[in-house]
């Protein structure tokens, strides 16, 4: 069983975190390698050709390892996850008539690249969602199942909603999505690094990841998985390191019209960032260190005395098999006013996130009783 990782962090003790779905905080190593890797630059011949390269592929191999997915080589190297959906919404068979189906509310990186290709297209994008009650996630699962059909060209989402932590049946959806011909497109920001994700098992078209939240990378780093129906496309960019034989710079000027196999052609301009790379690295050999099912199981056994506890006063959460166990929606009691919620919270430097009547709890592997008990102090007395 995995224990609490709080000396591999740099946390201020007079603030209490419980918001890793907003952004992580960083590794002690994660900065020691930012901090190297900045020095290189003093010295640029210390920086060989082959570090074009080598980096890249050394992010892809650990991100492979992270998902499962045999091909690292499936694996592209991002900015942001709307650099990674664009990509994908550029690539999908989409025809006038057709549809896209995405959940509600859900974040808009996963949405506005699906909004203009259907007013562009003449197809529709449809948003499901299902009200506030019992048993939301099995409704919303139901709901999205549902709205899959005959039209449907692709479902984008999530695999953790962003705002209360619903948990959305991937296989199932993916089984759908196969019997009508849809692509499926998931946001992994918010799940994976702590959520098990297996591409084996789910098999995505793509798989989109910013990796500053529980990847514990640094910002305006991602990755992402593209799947066989990606094989072949046309990368929203041209850039030079994406063709064959890149790698041999006395030829760059013999034009290359071919471009690096699979996922290669989806990789960003500079990708090779000297900088943030290493720190991204060593991040994601962290995560596959600990391992999600493990980080996963610490949230759960974290949280659950007092979740029990919430729902005993009237908070509204979801049962434990509709949900994550990092990320988890506090609705308030009707009784409770929000506004005073928050200031208590600011007052005891207690940092969480708030999505309209909702309290968004998300630990990781640094968190502890000790920071569970002072936001059950304030939630106590309010």
């Amino acid at each position: 069983m995995l224990k609490c990782q709080r000396s591999l962090f740099q946390l201020d003790e007079s603030v209490t975190f419980l918001n890793c779905a907003y952004m992580s905080p960083q590794l002690k190593s994660v900065e020691a390698a930012g901090r190297h890797a900045i020095s290189l630059k003093n010295a640029p011949n210390r920086i060989a050709p082959e570090g074009f390269f080598s980096l890249v592929r050394n992010v892809k191999k650990a991100f492979a390892n992270t998902i499962n997915a045999k091909e690292p080589d499936r694996i592209a190297v991002i900015p942001s996850v709307s650099y990674g959906i664009a990509t994908v919404a550029k690539n999908l068979p989409f025809k006038e008539g057709q549809e896209i189906v995405v959940a509600a509310e859900q974040f808009p990186s996963n949405y506005y690249s699906w909004q203009q290709l259907a007013q562009a297209k003449g197809g529709k994008l449809s948003s499901v969602g299902v009200g506030e009650g019992p048993d939301k996630g099995l409704r919303w699962n139901e709901a999205l199942l549902a709205a899959i059909g005959p039209d449907t060209a692709a479902v984008a989402l999530s695999h953790v909603h962003w705002v209360g932590g619903v948990r959305f049946d991937l296989e199932a959806i993916r089984q759908k999505t196969r019997e009508v011909g849809a692509w499926l497109i998931i946001d992994g920001t918010q799940s994976v690094g702590a959520l098990p994700f297996d591409v084996q098992k789910i098999q995505p078209d793509a798989l989109i990841c910013a990796a500053y939240k529980w990847l514990m990378g640094p910002y305006s780093t991602g990755v992402a998985y593209y799947g066989p129906a990606l094989d072949g496309g046309q990368p929203i960019e041209e850039n030079w390191i994406n063709r064959k034989g890149s790698d041999d710079f006395r030829n760059l000027i013999n034009y290359q019209p071919d471009y690096l196999p699979l996922a290669g052609r989806y990789c960003m301009g500079e990708q090779s960032n000297f900088v943030l790379l290493p720190m991204l690295e060593t991040a994601l050999q962290q995560i596959n260190a600990w391992e999600p099912d493990r980080i996963q199981a610490y949230c759960a056994n974290l949280n659950r005395p007092y979740l029990e506890e919430l729902v005993a006063m009237g908070f509204n959460i979801l049962p434990e098999e509709q949900r994550g166990h990092h990320l988890v929606g506090l609705g308030l009691p009707q009784r409770v006013d929000m506004e005073t919620v928050q200031a208590r919270l600011s007052a005891h430097k207690i940092l969480v996130s708030v999505r309209g009547q909702t309290i968004r709890i998300a630990p990781n592997v640094y968190n502890n009783a000790e920071d569970w008990e002072r936001l059950m102090e304030v939630l106590r007395q309010v």
